[in-house]
């Protein structure tokens, strides 16, 4: 959930869901696609890794690569965790306030992406802090999350999706979330994120106070 880029449908996304063959093999072909690059970038360095490589290293043509991933920056920032998200908010009570369906659906989302995604969640977020072209690109899938969780408390409160303090609380948690991810990275990625999410939520749950 760290850049909540525009997310695809995977088994990490829907855990409960049958796919049908063509669907798994396409998710198992992306997941070799970023595998092979996280491997390279990791070896290599993102900026002297080029598709091609990546390519060879996934057995797969450069062609498959830019079917799956248009860019070489989405290879990182496209990820299935909005999907992951929005269920959790959903399965919260109704009687629930918006901002704690917020709160526990983050929670309980990241709790399943550690659970399946640690590895590659850690390299995500290194990615993102060292290549600028990254940084940049994130703020993209910040929207589209955003737009994706106003319409789901949209839902929730009777209030329409562009509302604007519906906007302002959705893009202060997931701007709170970017900075605690990075603060993660910056601190070697040793805590315990999730606890490390939840005392940046309540910052924001408590009105910013200090």
């Amino acid at each position: 959930m760290l850049t909540m880029a525009s997310a695809q449908t995977s088994p990490t996304a829907q855990p409960g869901s049958r796919l049908g063959l063509r669907e798994r093999k396409k998710i198992q072909t992306r997941q070799a696609i970023r595998r092979a690059a996280y491997r390279l970038f990791a070896e290599h360095g993102y900026d002297s890794t080029s598709v091609d490589r990546i390519a060879e290293a996934a057995d797969v043509s450069p062609s498959t690569v830019f079917r799956y991933f248009p860019t070489k920056e989405d290879i990182v920032l496209t990820d299935e965790y909005d999907p992951v998200l929005e269920a959790a908010i959903r399965a919260r009570p109704a009687q629930e306030s918006p901002v704690e369906a917020i709160r526990q659906g983050v929670l309980d989302s990241m709790r399943q992406i550690i659970e399946h995604d640690l590895v590659e969640l850690r390299e995500r977020t290194r990615l993102v802090r060292d290549v600028p072209a990254l940084r940049g690109r994130s703020a993209e899938g910040m929207g589209e999350s955003a737009r994706m969780l106003c319409k789901v408390l949209a839902e929730r409160t009777g209030r329409d999706a562009d509302d604007l303090e519906l906007r302002i609380v959705i893009t202060a948690v997931l701007a709170s979330m970017q900075e605690a991810m990075m603060y993660w990275v910056e601190q070697g990625q040793t805590e315990d994120v999730v606890a490390l999410i939840d005392r940046t939520l309540d910052v924001l749950g408590r009105g910013l106070t200090l």
